[in-house]
Formats: C-alpha cells, sequence, structure tokens
C-alpha cells in the first residue's frame, strides 16, 4: 500500500501486537492479514481518527464494524487455508471480509441493506477487491443472510457476523463436508459463540467458544432504506 494508508501502518502494528496476538491470537497467517488490511478504510470518515481503538465501531444504520479481536477469533476458529471458499452473513462495512480474503481462494459476503452493500463495495474497492490486490476474489450480494447463497454452495466455511436466535438450517445445509462455521447466537446481552463442523460424513457438532456481543441477525427481505 503506498499514500496515506502507509501513515497509520504504526497503528495496525500496534493493534496485531497488543489487540490480537498479546490476547493469544496465535495463527500467523491471521495476524499478517490483518496487519496487510488497512480499517481506516472501512470506517465513516468523522471516525478514522478512531480505528484502531480496541472495540466496535458504528457505522449507521445500527450496525457496527466489530472489534478487530473478535474478527480474529472467528477467522483463527475457522482455520481458513488458501484454496478454501467462504461465506460471510452479514458484510457490514466489508473489513471481516477484506480480511478473509487473504486468507481464502474466494469470498461471497451478503448484506441485507442496500446502502451498506453500496458502501462495502466501496471500501473493498478501494483496498484492491473484488479481484486483483487481494489474496482472494469477492463476491457481493444483497438478501437475507439467513438463507446463504444457495447457487454458490457449498462452502469450506461460512462466518456470521450477527447473532440469530438458533443456527439457521440454511446455513448447516451450505455447508461442505469438513467445513466450519462460527455464529454468533443468542439475544440480547445473551449471546454465545459457536463452531460448528460438518465431518466427512455429513454430521454435525456445535462447540461453544464463549460469550459476545453482536447485532441481531434479521431473517427478513433486503431493504433499500
Amino acid at each position: 500500500m503506498t499514500g496515506p494508508t502507509d501513515e497509520r501502518r504504526p497503528e495496525r502494528e500496534r493493534m496485531v501486537a497488543q489487540q490480537l496476538r498479546a490476547r493469544g491470537i496465535r495463527d500467523q497467517r491471521v495476524l499478517d492479514a490483518f496487519l496487510a488490511v488497512p480499517r481506516e478504510r472501512f470506517v465513516p470518515p468523522a471516525l478514522v481518527e478512531r480505528a484502531y481503538e480496541d472495540g466496535p465501531l458504528d457505522i449507521g444504520e445500527g450496525q457496527t464494524i466489530s472489534q478487530p479481536w473478535v474478527v480474529a477469533i472467528m477467522l483463527q476458529a475457522l482455520e481458513l487455508r488458501p484454496t478454501d471458499r467462504l461465506l460471510e452473513v452479514g458484510v457490514g462495512s466489508g473489513y471481516a471480509l477484506a480480511v478473509a480474503s487473504h486468507l481464502c481462494h474466494e469470498v461471497f459476503g451478503v448484506e441485507r441493506r442496500a446502502s451498506l452493500l453500496a458502501a462495502a463495495r466501496d471500501h473493498l474497492a478501494s483496498v484492491g477487491a473484488p479481484g486483483g490486490g487481494m489474496a482472494g476474489d469477492v463476491h457481493l450480494r444483497l438478501g437475507d443472510g439467513s438463507v446463504g447463497w444457495p447457487e454458490a454452495a457449498p462452502f469450506d466455511a461460512i462466518l456470521v457476523s450477527a447473532a440469530g436466535v438458533a443456527i439457521p438450517p440454511a446455513l448447516e445445509d451450505q455447508l461442505a463436508p469438513a467445513g466450519r462455521m462460527v455464529i454468533p447466537v443468542g439475544a440480547g446481552g445473551d449471546q454465545q459463540l459457536f463452531l460448528v463442523r460438518r465431518d466427512a460424513a455429513g454430521s454435525l457438532a456445535r462447540e461453544p467458544l464463549g460469550p459476545v456481543r453482536f447485532v441481531p441477525l434479521v431473517t427478513a427481505p433486503p431493504t433499500s432504506d
């Protein structure tokens, strides 16, 4: 990267060292991906100076860009490989998708709010996506994320960036053999992050990873508001 982004590289390096590595993120590919993506490109202009704070930031429409450590926990749990295809439900600002694109062959993102999806497209384009400049190709669509992206399934990994009251069956159905999904489940402040694995025989196992707090997963038609 060149230009203004380089000026914030020391902030990214401190974020990776203090917020991620110091808290147990050990996957070097994940750490390198966070170092490669300028978080300031994914927040509203008024919040650029706060881009590397240790917490979520408001991106409008009641949505947030998640705390970097939480995104890192999710991506590390997915054990992403360079050949994987990943689906993200709830694209938001596009930040998690940008980081994941450095870890996968191809990433797909579904967002139900047209204004956020348009902003995410701009953010991703500013860092070289879709296509050139990033490790994996990026595909975006407007839709109800709880039904996934059936035409593009199956996926090796699914990252759900909003909390449902239960794990949507459609998302489990779209996991490939040996596929992994990370999803927050629960309402209000009572949410738990789960890792879902599909074995080679098709059976699913669910492992709790710890308490989290995400915006709700809305299962409804997309909105242009």
